[in-house]
């Protein structure tokens, strides 16, 4: 893979101008795909492997369908499991429904309900389009990319780099125990500070869900005027 080769410390020197000009490019293409979504956009993160029949696909669905409804484009990874739910509601709501699709080794094919699709080579240009979309995450169960999705996203927040949008995990029964880690080890210990724990809303309700997203951002407009 491309990604491989770039990150190997065997990389050649003659091959920095080829792969510099090819990130650059995948960039410049993101940045035009995020320029198409004309209205105010939340990035919805979860696992690829949620197969329709669980009930998370099931809550990930309705919640983008509310999104929807109060007109706010819906952006995911664009693949299968609680992506491909999440932009299915988006649909059934009569909303923009976006998808920043991966190559990976074994293929992630773009789900069916996308209107702006874009897949990416390379994770460091895909994760930029996911926050540069957005004005508040929404993260469902999900594994190591999930994780890293939201990790990321906190960090941005964290140290300034983005506006402090809403953070939600929904599903206290998954995410409590990754909080209650941060409050009580990593707090104590200095490694963060109280207010990057309010950083993070945990709820089961997808009307909370909305409600966060929309308060923060209505509040965010208020203070910009």
């Amino acid at each position: 893979m491309e990604d491989r080769r770039i990150l190997s410390a065997e990389e050649k020197t003659e091959d920095l101008e080829q792969d510099i000009a090819l990130i650059a490019q995948e960039f410049r293409e993101g940045f035009e795909a995020v320029d198409k979504i004309p209205q105010p956009a939340v990035t919805i993160f979860g696992s690829a492997r949620i197969r329709e029949d669980n009930p998370v696909y099931a809550e990930a669905r309705a919640a983008g369908r509310r999104f929807a409804e109060l007109g706010w484009a819906v952006v995911t990874g664009g693949g299968p499991g609680v992506m491909e739910a999440a932009n299915r509601g988006a649909k059934d709501g009569g909303g923009l429904s976006v998808g920043f699709n991966i190559q990976l080794p074994h293929e992630q094919a773009p789900n069916p309900y996308l209107d702006i699709s874009l897949t990416f080579r390379h994770f460091y240009a895909r994760k930029t389009m996911f926050v540069k979309a957005a004005e508040g995450f929404v993260v469902f169960p999900g594994g190591f990319g999930t994780a890293d999705e939201l990790f990321e996203s906190l960090t941005l927040i964290q140290t300034g780099k983005v506006h402090h949008f809403p953070v939600v995990l929904y599903d206290t029964t998954f995410w409590s125990a990754m909080r209650d880690w941060i409050r009580d080890r990593a707090l104590p210990l200095g490694m963060v500070s109280a207010a990057d724990l309010e950083l993070l809303t945990i709820t089961d309700d997808v009307h909370a869900t909305v409600q966060t997203v929309l308060g923060r951002h209505e509040q965010r407009c208020a203070d910009a005027e």
